[in-house]
């Protein structure tokens, strides 16, 4: 029986950031996929600000911003006319330092993180399934199936369901998946091409014509179209080919086709499990939660549940916290999973609804709105804060107390980069970190050092306030960088109230 502390069932992005955020936190991991090799054909595009933020802890964001593509706006198109023009960096360059959309294909994103995986010493086992599991109470008992057909069994404390929209682990576990499906056809087609919608950033077509959206590539002239099919077509889909999708949206965004390198149909749901634990088994990613590809926001939400997940295993297993932090893995997602299919459900549905109303709101209605509306630095910078993930907090979590000048505890931390200083640096350890701008005192300082609590000092300037923080107080950052503790005084009891409470230990783990 081959042992392992985390079996993770599922080698795409959710799974791999799962093994490799564990691995580097000391947990054994064994890491399974049913598939030969990565795929080619991948949909995901889309890597967001909040993500590139988070993969700073692995030294990852430098390499996505590099292999991969920068988007600084989105173009909105009607009746084969450019119509608004969002642009990104103008919104986030004070909110995060990744002011951008990027663009990753997953196929490639997924090579990257299989590449620094196997730098510690973990492979994807290829070609190995799930045939079932138990939960023994103390542990998981697995039954997988290798390339060669033969069966063995593995133990582990705890398994972690990461393979997709056709979860075999969601299918164990017997837990309901409740949603829709779409009654479109989406196609997404890899081209070369030529003309204004292939100029590096993303183009929108909002028309009565099918949906359409033109995503960037690090060529100049690859882009990758996502679009629908919804009329009698959409009735055998597998005989579509791109020759069959509508011309008028394409010509709509003046796009010409110089040649086609793939061409997909798939159908989208929309669905959130009804739970994401169940005794020692989770369900990340896909297997937890799909939605329409609006916004790009799949992956990214995917590879969140991978982060929240892992630092709390890592806390369990190295027995410094109780069960009631597991707990907090499905409270935390699932309310935002459920938040953001609504969200996407109502922006594809807008965008896509067909009839005279539809139309009118779509074609004579958005036009005119849309450029007044995001003209409004208000409305511009909700947006950027929506899309790019940096809104998302866990306030109403049982990890999350206080609240200290605009920020709750809950929150992701406010960037600020004052002068040199980046108070999202030290976040890239993976610990319990204390942060005070302005002066902590001398209780504080003793009460980290004694307690292996590592504290980080900012001398307190107007950008600071400009963010919602507060002088001289205390925040208690999670190992995932979000604010569990704001407190207006920086003293150490209330730290020691905070973990007693929840019975957790601060102190980094000795390595």
């Amino acid at each position: 029986m081959a042992d392992s502390e985390i079996l993770i069932v599922g080698a795409g992005p959710t799974g791999l950031v799962l093994a490799l955020w564990l691995t580097a936190l000391g947990v054994r991991v064994r890491i399974i996929d049913r598939t030969a090799a990565v795929g080619t054909t991948s949909r995901a595009l889309a890597v967001q600000a909040r993500t590139l933020e988070l993969y700073r802890q692995q030294d990852l964001a430098a390499a996505v911003v590099e292999r991969g593509h920068k988007v600084p706006a989105v173009n909105l198109w009607v009746r084969g006319e450019h119509a608004a023009r969002l642009g990104f960096e103008s919104i986030g360059e004070r909110l995060t330092s990744f002011p951008f959309l990027q663009m990753f294909p997953q196929d490639e994103h997924e090579r990257l993180l299989i590449e620094r995986l196997a730098a510690r010493g973990v492979e994807v086992e290829r070609r190995t399934e799930l045939q079932g599991f138990s939960d023994e109470g103390g542990r998981i008992s697995a039954r997988l199936r290798s390339a060669d057909g033969r069966e063995q069994r593995c133990a582990a404390r705890y398994l972690a369901g990461c393979d997709g929209a056709r979860s075999s682990v969601r299918e164990a576990l017997g837990t309901a998946f409740p949603g829709g499906t779409y009654r479109q056809v989406f196609y997404v087609a890899d081209i070369e091409g030529a003309g204004p919608a292939v100029n590096g950033e993303l183009h929108v077509d909002l028309d009565e014509a099918d949906f359409l959206a033109v995503f960037p590539l690090a060529s100049a002239v690859r882009v990758r179209l996502i679009g629908t099919v919804r009329d009698a077509r959409a009735d055998h889909p597998e005989r579509l080919s791109f020759e069959d999708v509508s011309r008028r949206a394409i010509e709509h965004l003046k796009l010409a086709v110089q040649k086609v390198n793939w061409f997909s149909t798939y159908h989208v749901h929309h669905r959130v499990a009804g739970c994401f634990r169940k005794g020692r088994a989770f369900l990340l990613g896909d297997a937890a939660h799909i939605h329409s590809p609006v916004g790009g926001q799949g992956m990214n939400t995917g590879i969140g549940d991978a982060i929240n997940l892992a630092w709390k295993l890592a806390a369990m297993i190295g027995g410094r916290a109780d069960d009631r932090l597991l707990d907090s893995y499905q409270s935390e997602r699932i309310a935002f999973a459920r938040r953001l299919v609504a969200t996407t459900d109502r922006v594809f549905s807008f965008a896509t609804a067909q009839g005279p109303i539809a139309d009118l709101m779509r074609t004579r209605v958005a036009p005119v709105l849309l450029p007044r509306a995001v003209a409004l630095g208000p409305v511009r910078e909700y947006l950027f804060r929506t899309v790019s993930q940096i809104r998302l907090n866990y306030r109403g979590s049982f990890l999350s107390a206080g609240s200290a000048g605009d920020v709750h505890g809950g929150d992701r931390l406010p960037w600020v980069r004052a002068g040199a200083a980046d108070n999202h640096a030290p976040l890239a350890a993976m610990t319990w970190q204390v942060h005070v701008y302005g002066s902590p005192g001398e209780g504080l300082r003793a009460w980290c050092a004694g307690g292996g609590v590592p504290l980080h000092v900012f001398p307190w300037t107007a950008a600071h306030q400009q963010a919602g923080l507060a002088r001289d107080a205390l925040y208690l950052l999670r190992p995932d960088t979000y604010v569990a503790l704001a407190a207006p005084v920086a003293d150490a009891a209330a730290l020691e109230r905070y973990a007693a409470e929840r019975n957790l230990r601060l102190a980094a783990p000795v390595p």
